[in-house]
């Protein structure tokens, strides 16, 4: 029977992930004390959520993380702060620094202590990367067909590595590993949520990738469960069924535009220029490929069933966004069959 835990250390509290978690362990009276540790203060209205929970100014890349842990007797650790949105984070450099460099220097800390006695790392299913020789669903043990070239997915599959190392160095530390699919909801800010929100969404012209997605609340509610049992290993964490991406963008009442493989980093670069989306390289191909995840292990060992399927937690997100069609499905309708018979009636080509 694992033990309950007593003194909880949440990173990243300021972002989404974190505060919430912050807040639902701090709402928990057998939990003694919960510590939230970010580069950055939350806003108010997280504070508030946050309760009791307590906010430390700590930078994880500081050997300090270590004093914090040791001074408050942390027995568990939630590294909830993982990033793909360089944005927040500062530049694509800055991100790698936290999530790479920060990790490291809290896998130090926990080692050196004499009180953690859990860890809970999150990461994400970007690890197996994004090709056209992909299996139709990846479990935990399936190795990607291409490796993650850099960005975020290239800090994943590294801090992954790192994480592996440190449980052969403590093996009497428990480590639950949680590889996220790509969050949504109608609070959460992520890059996927700002690709739907957008008013004509870019696709990669022949391609109809699989989508497949999470529920902000199961992602709060995975790690919760996480933090309070002894669960080690590694899980694929996302909801039941995908969404092709066409019909994800359809349901948003957005437009879609065909975008020629070849003019796809132009764009991109676009995108993240104008600050309308930050599409990394490997999310690109994601576009291109999709990526599906097995979660069997999640419902049988880990004994966890996200409350959303896929297809519900995008109706939420369109729902609680208030996304509404950008051009009467109808007309829309009408002038995509007007333009098709144009290009029928044009002369062809021999």
């Amino acid at each position: 029977m694992s033990e309950a835990p007593s003194v909880v250390l949440v990173t990243g509290v300021s972002r989404f992930l974190g505060g919430h978690l912050a807040a639902r362990l701090a709402a928990d009276p057998s939990i003694e004390r919960v510590l939230g540790v970010d580069t950055t203060p939350p806003s108010r209205e997280m504070r508030r959520r946050m309760g009791r929970a307590e906010f430390v100014r700590v930078d994880i890349r500081n050997p300090l993380i270590g004093k914090v842990i040791s001074t408050a007797k942390v027995d568990t650790v939630v590294h909830a702060s993982l990033s793909g949105n360089p944005g927040a984070s500062g530049g694509r450099s800055m991100m790698m620094e936290m999530n790479v460099i920060g990790t490291m220097q809290l896998l130090a800390a926990c080692q050196r202590s004499e009180t953690v006695r859990r860890l809970v790392v999150k990461s994400t299913s970007a690890v197996y990367g994004a090709s056209r020789r992909d299996p139709a669903t990846f479990t935990e043990t399936t190795e990607p067909k291409a490796i993650p070239p850099g960005g975020y997915a290239k800090d994943a599959v590294e801090i992954e590595g790192y994480v592996r190392s440190f449980s052969r160095r403590r093996p009497d530390i428990p480590v639950t590993t949680l590889r996220f699919v790509n969050l949504i909801g109608p609070r959460i800010d992520t890059s996927f949520v700002r690709y739907f929100s957008l008013p004509v969404v870019p696709v990669v012209l022949g391609y109809d990738a699989r989508v497949q997605l999470l529920h902000e609340e199961d992602a709060v509610a995975v790690l919760e469960r996480a933090a309070a049992q002894d669960l080690p290993g590694v899980f694929n964490v996302g909801g039941a069924g995908v969404l092709m991406l066409s019909q994800a963008i359809r349901r948003a009442g957005r437009l879609s535009l065909p975008i020629p493989q070849p003019a796809v980093p132009l764009v991109g670069r676009f995108t993240r220029r104008a600050r309308l989306v930050d599409f990394s390289p490997e999310q690109m191909r994601l576009l291109n490929f999709g990526r599906v995840v097995d979660t069997t292990k999640l419902r049988t060992e880990f004994g966890f069933t996200p409350r959303w399927t896929t297809v519900q937690a995008f109706d939420d997100f369109v729902a609680g966004r208030n996304l509404r069609p950008v051009i009467d499905p109808a007309t829309w309708g009408k002038a995509q069959d007007a333009a098709l018979a144009v290009a029928r009636a044009l002369p062809s080509r021999a």
